[in-house]
């Protein structure tokens, strides 16, 4: 049996019992590490799983993945996934190749950010399609996720987007020569994603943010909320502006998120979100004029 197994959101002890019965019957345990990250070292994990993991890196998963799933068929084989099994489709690639070796599979879900996200106080159900936002480059600055956002907001819906990591990267000249010389691992910021926004903003000019009237959410180790200072969830929110111009500390340290707020504004929505808000009296001026939510 394959089990992929969701590790949820912040440490160790986010495992389900279902989860961790998996992984103790298991003869060989890969932990996926490039998809997300979790919050705790791969040491933390052994200690409490009473297993050695082996990190599966963007390598493996994607052009090794039989050597996860060799044996499978005669002995449980688990692959550990930060947050939910089917948050991103590398995922559901590793089953279609054990489904086509044969090979039973069982998923073993957990929180992910695209449910835990209802922390900020948007409501699920209001939420449209999930984007994600990679790193510019001198060359590559794609922009579909304009077009998501547009669409959104059209139907009043919030976006959740999703901020690139770097882990184990290759740069073009080590890429290009097969060197396996990797550069540091790199997280996307807030004030670096609402630069991307607002650039492509200036180029398509289809007034779908606004660095003034556009409110949004960020949050960063969302889960996390127990212990202390950087290592807690965060939770900011006001307009693209005022996120823009805040320090790197108001945020926390990565995995960091972004939710630009749907048009559909509900007052309930307000009103829970204002306690994280960078200024109250903007985030509710803001709601009012610009998103046209009744406030008392």
């Amino acid at each position: 049996m394959l089990y992929i197994i969701g590790l949820g959101l912040c440490d160790e002890k986010d495992i389900t019992v279902r989860g961790l019965e998996a992984v103790k019957s298991s003869s060989r345990v890969y932990l996926e590490a490039y998809t997300s990250i979790l919050l705790v070292n791969k040491e933390r994990l052994e200690e409490f799983y009473g297993k050695d993991i082996i990190v599966a890196d963007r390598d493996m998963v994607e052009t090794q993945a039989e050597e996860i799933l060799r044996g499978a068929d005669t002995q449980d084989v688990s692959l550990l996934v930060v947050g939910d099994p089917f948050g991103a489709t590398t995922h559901i690639d590793i089953v279609l190749r054990a489904r086509s070796s044969g090979i039973p599979v069982r998923v073993i879900h957990n929180a992910s950010i695209m449910n835990a996200v209802g922390a900020c106080g948007l409501q699920l159900y209001n939420f449209g399609q999930t984007v994600s936002l990679v790193f510019f480059t001198d060359t590559w600055k794609p922009d579909s996720f304009y077009d998501r956002i547009r669409e959104n907001r059209g139907l009043g819906l919030h976006t959740l987007v999703l901020l690139d990591i770097k882990v184990k990267e290759q740069n073009e000249e080590n890429l290009a020569r097969g060197r396996k010389i990797y550069e540091p691992p790199r997280y996307m910021s807030i004030p670096q994603a609402v630069s991307q926004l607002m650039e492509i903003e200036s180029l398509r000019a289809e007034h779908v943010l606004s660095l003034k009237t556009t409110l949004a959410v960020a949050l960063s180790r969302v889960g996390c909320d127990v212990g202390t200072g950087n290592n807690r969830q965060r939770i900011v929110c006001g307009t693209l502006e005022q996120l823009s111009e805040q320090p790197p500390e108001t945020f926390g340290e990565p995995l960091h998120s972004l939710v630009i707020v749907g048009n559909r504004l509900h007052h309930m929505e307000v009103v829970y979100a204002e306690e994280y808000a960078v200024c109250r009296e903007t985030w509710r001026r803001v709601a009012s004029e610009a998103y046209g939510c009744a406030l008392d």
